[in-house]
């Protein structure tokens, strides 16, 4: 006889985890289908221990540059395997941190394969068992896996994907990171600093492209100055492994050259893993890619399947996933207070060396959506606790409505800056306009000041620069 629950969510990603102990808070019997390890991707293999990475590499650097604060460190070195081990015993740690929440919301943990039959039902092979659960609510919550080149397969030796690239067992001496987005531009960051030769290589005009134009251009310039070579209008046609390296055919320039590397990391994208789940049979709509289509609140077009996380597209990032858990559980649970997705107040954080962050339209997309807009933008420079870091390189921009004072978007890139972009998250919630954030004080000395600053910046009253 199948197993009975009012919710089951199939993956236990930082969305289908959370979904399910929102599920569980507002009263209903939840099942948590896993067939990894409870954290999904983000805390096992993505988010986590990619910044547990990029912790040491900052660490090293500093080291490295002691002198800048009066201080000597002599014959700096690093143990490579214990810089990834680290980064394991933090994935570890949250991973045991996950399996606490779900005894305490006593949420049921099924391990296997999971597989929507009809709706509302779902059949777990875990070896030559099968279980068979039953739920009025399903939530599909698989995420999504590296996209592979289609002339040149991740093979974990010469060819990486962002798995292979957080647990390597030798330095790569010549690193190819193809694509510069957020995963592209940190893995670079974190082996440049690491003391790695760098070259990344994208397809579109400029790095980060979808970061605002001046974050990009000041992105390229500051890892053009940490010694990494940036291709831009350039793609790999070709790659050649063996066991002396990698051997690609870049276009740069309109023409074809061979270069020579140890190592390449494939970070062109991802694709949803909604195959093999069930979902063709039962009709369920997907869009070009695979990915999942739902309404604001987490609804697919068939009903009792819900759909959240980067199965359903863009933005792929973790806490836009946890954000729909809780939407697409409040909605299943009847709750009053629940609301619909709003993508457009979802921060991107990007954490390299420089960092960067950023929420709402970027400039050329305000415009473009017909806005008149008023712009200010701050640097670094003019920020006494900048100074103080020794961190005065970066900028603040804000973006607004010229008309209305809404605040349309705001763009950072510096030390610190996925901490402070959350200041302008609630104020786009709370629809805040110019006026209460220019009366808003903000503590000396900070770098927040700088968030200040740039708003009085867009209607011509900046104090400090």
């Amino acid at each position: 006889m199948a197993d009975q629950y009012d919710l089951i969510v199939l993956g236990s990603g930082p969305g289908g985890y959370v979904a399910a102990i929102r599920g569980a808070q507002l009263g209903l019997k939840v099942a948590i289908v896993e067939r990894e390890r409870l954290g999904g991707i983000c805390l096992n293999w993505g988010c986590i221990p990619t910044k547990a990475l990029l912790r040491t590499s900052e660490i090293y650097h500093y080291m490295q540059n002691a002198g800048s604060y009066g201080l000597s460190a002599e014959n700096v070195a690093f143990d490579l395997a214990k810089v990834v081990e680290r980064s394991r015993k933090v994935a570890g740690q949250l991973n045991a941190g996950v399996k606490g929440l779900m005894k305490k919301n006593k949420i049921a943990v099924v391990e296997g394969v999971g597989t929507i039959t009809a709706p509302g039902k779902l059949t777990v092979k875990r070896g030559d068992e099968t279980v068979e659960l039953v739920a009025k609510d399903i939530i599909v919550a698989t995420g999504a896996r590296a996209r592979d080149l289609p002339f040149a397969k991740a093979d974990g030796e010469r060819i990486w994907t962002y798995r292979h690239a957080m647990t390597p067992t030798v330095l790569p001496t010549k690193l190819l990171v193809i694509g510069s987005g957020a995963i592209g531009v940190e893995f670079a960051s974190f082996y440049s600093d690491m003391g790695v030769d760098v070259t990344i290589v994208e397809m579109l005009d400029r790095i980060l492209p979808v970061e605002d134009a001046d974050v990009s251009d000041f992105m390229l310039k500051a890892l053009t100055k940490q010694k990494m070579t940036i291709l831009t209008n350039s793609g790999v046609s070709k790659i050649e492994s063996s066991a002396d390296g990698i051997k690609a055919t870049v276009k740069v320039n309109g023409t074809d050259e061979v270069r020579d590397y140890s190592h390449v990391i494939v970070a062109i994208g991802i694709v949803p893993n909604t195959e093999t789940i069930g979902l063709e049979a039962l009709g369920v709509t997907t869009a070009k890619g695979g990915n999942i289509e739902t309404d604001p609140y987490g609804r697919t077009n068939v009903a009792g399947i819900w759909a959240i996380g980067d199965v359903t597209g863009a933005p792929w990032l973790a806490h836009k996933a946890s954000h729909e858990g809780v939407i697409a559980a409040e909605a299943i649970a009847g709750y009053a207070g629940v609301h619909p997705m709003d993508k457009s107040n979802i921060p991107g954080c990007t954490y390299s060396r420089p960092q960067v962050a950023s929420v709402g339209f970027t400039e050329a997309k305000a415009k473009e959506l017909g806005h008149e807009v008023k712009v200010g933008k701050f640097p670094f420079i003019g920020n006494g606790k900048a100074i103080a870091l020794g961190e005065a390189e970066g900028f603040v921009k804000t973006v607004f409505d010229a008309k209305t004072g809404e605040l349309l978007g705001a763009h950072m890139i510096g030390a610190e800056v996925t901490e402070l972009i959350q200041g302008y998250v609630v104020a786009r919630q709370l629809e805040t306009t110019e006026t209460e954030l220019m009366q808003t004080v903000f503590a000396h000395p900070t770098l927040s000041e700088m968030m200040h600053e740039s708003v009085l910046g867009a209607y011509g009253r900046a104090i400090h620069f």
